[in-house]
């Protein structure tokens, strides 16, 4: 939120989204386009180009000509070529997230692994300035340290037993670090936000966002105690213009965190003190870590929970506010914006 690094584009620059259908990614190309530049997407057919348009004037902003297609997959080589030719930056979004664990976990790693080399290389041929990766927590801080604190310093261990998502961000974070380290070419820049909350720009929900649908519709009773963070779509997107442009973010890493981590419970409290009409709904109940470790053992869903044992994670984003001077929204006016944009697009019933 601070304006401290100018952001604004004053000479028609072309920036490549990827992942523009996704929370982020909308957000994203509506930002790009009010900060002045030219914006193409990727799409993986032709048809969500409509999509990604619409979620544009959502946010309030006129498409005006100004967002161009590109076809192109993060399991194919086909299309990458052409979508960064001409592009001064890319905002490298996309990036599978099951909504149910898979049955294999190189469905999901194979394609964000090798999505991420793919679009780094064809930055690279391209002569693109530099690619702001979006990454995650998942990357950074879901291997317990003894101290629970979190700095980008830390990457998570992939030979734990942890999630296929949390497997591959930070697998493929790392063979993108390997990648400008063997071969150069291209600045990389990485961002790794934590749970991504804040308004809507269609009816589609996120998996952080259908966290506090599930809360307000009434269908989760109980919640574990698990700790996490929370960050505002808005400021991640203002924290990869940041890394996209300041001279000092080449090469680096940033968390984007948006205040100390919350629970569950705490993000109940929040939505009942909120909307006190709906607050019979929020869970009422929090679990014990005991009761989490056993109901782990049959529910996958509760994995993350059991394996961080109610720690409390210190996560810093002192590198973001002193290198690229982010200045984040509190965590309570992200988690209410979050309620009141679900309730203003209908995807909760009041």
């Amino acid at each position: 939120m601070s304006t401290d690094l100018q952001l604004c584009c004053t000479d028609d620059a072309l920036v490549l989204v990827t992942g523009a259908t996704g929370h982020l990614g909308g957000h994203s190309v509506a930002r790009l386009l009010d900060e002045g530049y030219r914006v193409r997407v990727t799409v993986r057919k032709p048809g969500q180009g409509d999509e990604v348009l619409d979620r544009v004037r959502q946010a309030g902003t006129n498409p005006d000509g100004r967002v161009e297609f590109r076809t192109a997959a993060l399991s194919a080589d086909e299309g990458w070529a052409e979508a960064v030719t001409g592009a001064r930056y890319v905002l490298h979004h996309a990036s599978p997230f099951p909504f149910t664990p898979p049955e294999d976990d190189d469905e999901v790693i194979r394609p964000a692994r090798d999505g991420a080399l793919r679009v780094l290389r064809a930055a690279r041929a391209a002569g693109v300035r530099r690619v702001v990766l979006t990454s995650s927590y998942a990357a950074v801080g879901y291997t317990v340290k003894p101290d629970g604190r979190y700095s980008e310093a830390d990457w998570t261990n992939v030979d734990d037993d942890i999630p296929a998502y949390h497997r591959s961000k930070t697998l493929a974070e790392r063979a993108a670090w390997d990648d400008v380290r063997d071969n150069g070419g291209v600045e990389l820049s990485v961002v790794n936000p934590t749970g991504i909350f804040g308004p809507l720009l269609g009816s589609r929900v996120s998996a952080s966002t259908g966290l506090v649908q599930a809360f307000l519709q009434g269908s989760m009773p109980v919640v574990p105690r698990m700790y996490f963070g929370v960050v505002d779509v808005r400021d991640v997107v203002d924290l990869h213009l940041r890394a996209m442009l300041h001279p000092d973010a080449a090469g680096e890493r940033f968390i984007g965190v948006g205040g100390p981590s919350i629970s569950f419970f705490d993000l109940a409290k929040m939505l009942a003190r909120h909307l006190p009409s709906l607050a019979d709904r929020v869970p009422a109940r929090e679990l014990s870590d005991d009761e989490v470790r056993e109901a782990a053992k049959t529910e996958p869903a509760l994995r993350d929970a059991a394996a961080l044992r109610g720690q409390i994670p210190v996560i810093s984003n002192d590198k973001a506010r002193t290198v690229l001077g982010w200045r984040p929204r509190p965590v309570q006016t992200t988690i209410t914006d979050t309620a009141d944009s679900l309730i203003k697009l209908g995807v909760v019933a009041t």
